[in-house]
């Protein structure tokens, strides 16, 4: 497994595809995280960012195999295996994202509440806002590994459909990444610190389910 997380990642740096998500969580910040403001507002912001960039870089990993390397590849290795290989790689890639931009939120951030009367600790902020990052990444690569093949291979279709559920993820009720990044925003408005713990495993149960389920159903079409 080792080996081909390693073929995976190697592809994906080889080939800068990566650089269009990148460049957009880094849009996505630059819009919507402002010095100063509020940290727990600005964290927000900053996981909420994450989950369309992890599901845009699960489709990069999982196509960017030309057929008959994919063939070859899971001949060796088992379909399984190579898929799964695929998918950490682009989680992998986007936690590196997600951490760093953390990070930097929450060094460039006020760490105040939002109406900047309560003190708010940057350390204990900066966890629950990686947590929440981590929630959010987990639902994206779900989102991703659903809308792409082995379920999907029309360019087109799966394209909107990662846009759809992408959004969706984050604006409906019940959804893990809207309870985290709500959690963070909420806990603004007072200066409390919510972690995402049940968020965070309800998107490790979901992410787990749709990895599992798309590497069988790779098996049955490969």
């Amino acid at each position: 497994m080792t080996a081909l997380f390693r073929y995976h990642a190697a592809m994906l740096l080889r080939s800068q595809r990566w650089l269009p998500p990148v460049l957009l969580y880094g849009i996505f910040l630059a819009v919507g995280v402002q010095g100063g403001g509020p940290v727990l507002d600005s964290l927000g912001v900053a996981a909420a960012a994450l989950l369309p960039v992890t599901a845009w870089l699960v489709r990069i990993c999982t196509t960017q195999e030309p057929d008959a390397a994919r063939a070859v590849t899971a001949a060796a290795s088992g379909m399984p295996r190579a898929h799964l290989a695929a998918l950490l790689a682009a989680a992998a890639c986007a936690g590196a994202l997600g951490v760093v931009g953390t990070a930097v939120v929450t060094a460039v951030s006020d760490p105040k509440s939002a109406d900047g009367l309560v003190d708010v600790a940057p350390l204990p902020a900066g966890t629950a806002g990686l947590l929440a990052a981590l929630v959010c990444l987990l639902v994206g690569a779900t989102v991703g590994a659903l809308c792409s093949r082995p379920l999907l291979r029309g360019r087109g279709w799966s394209l909107a459909l990662t846009a759809l559920l992408a959004l969706l993820a984050l604006v409906t009720t019940g959804s893990p990444a809207k309870a985290a990044v709500s959690g963070l925003v909420t806990g603004s408005r007072t200066g409390a610190i919510h972690t995402p713990g049940l968020s965070l495993a309800a998107a490790a149960l979901l992410a787990a389910v749709a990895a599992g389920a798309v590497c069988v159903l790779g098996v049955r079409r490969g």
